[in-house]
């Protein structure tokens, strides 16, 4: 399986505004930086621990190991990844019970979800799937204008074949989407740029992937992304 086949994400493209304890974690991810992200996640862990009825503090615990199980599955460590996916669900449901109107949750949630799905048996990843799909409608639901909604939704439907309703040229509209709601989402150039070559578009695909990186050029996956993009 291609490495970006590993990537069923709801991409988690939150470079715009972020607070301070999020910008750390975003530097952790960007340079593949694990050893730093598990201690994070232990602090953020222990926090929400300490406040079971803190929505915010789950909501960071599930967070951090959506970026743990993203840099897990980019480094193709599949028990990694269904670890820190594990961890982050069960974070993001106790962030939904204190507080289940919050679309941003349910986005968390899908996006574990479907980082589980590379990492566990078939029967477990149809399960998960599932799941990441009832959680992604859901905070479409409740926010319809969310750019980070539209992208992961977009990535499902990156995945989901064209017989089945799905197919890139479906997800690069969802992508173009939450760029045009948020213009400084690097996550959701990459996702439009995987689309694009998947279409065998590459040089449009190296123009989205070289605008994510003016974005976020700390990141390292980006790059490699760029160097597999043939020119033409």
């Amino acid at each position: 399986m291609k490495l970006t086949a590993l990537l069923l994400i709801l991409s988690v493209a939150l470079m715009a505004a972020a607070p301070a304890w999020d910008a750390d974690l975003l530097k952790a991810r960007d340079r593949q930086d694990r050893a730093a992200l598990e201690k994070m996640i232990a602090a953020l862990q222990s926090a929400a621990d300490n406040a079971p009825n803190d929505a915010e503090a789950h909501y960071r615990a599930a967070l951090a190991n959506s970026y743990l199980g993203e840099i897990s599955l980019e480094l193709k460590d599949k028990a990694g990844a269904e670890k820190a996916a594990e961890a982050g669900v069960r974070a993001a449901q106790a962030a939904i019970a204190a507080q289940p109107k919050n679309a941003e949750y349910y986005r968390v949630l899908g996006t574990l979800c479907g980082q589980a799905i590379p990492a566990v048996n078939m029967l477990s990843a149809l399960t998960y799937g599932k799941r990441a799909k009832e959680a992604i409608d859901k905070a479409m639901q409740l926010d319809p204008k969310s750019a980070r909604v539209f992208e992961a939704r977009g990535v499902g439907n990156y995945y989901l074949p064209q017989q089945l309703g799905g197919g890139p040229e479906l997800a690069m509209k969802d992508f173009k989407k939450a760029i045009e709601l948020d213009p400084k989402l690097a996550d959701s150039y990459l996702w439009l740029a995987l689309a694009l070559r998947k279409l065998h578009r590459n040089g449009e695909a190296r123009q989205a992937l070289q605008h994510a990186i003016d974005l976020d050029p700390q990141r390292i996956w980006l790059k490699e992304q760029l160097e597999k993009t043939p020119a033409q």
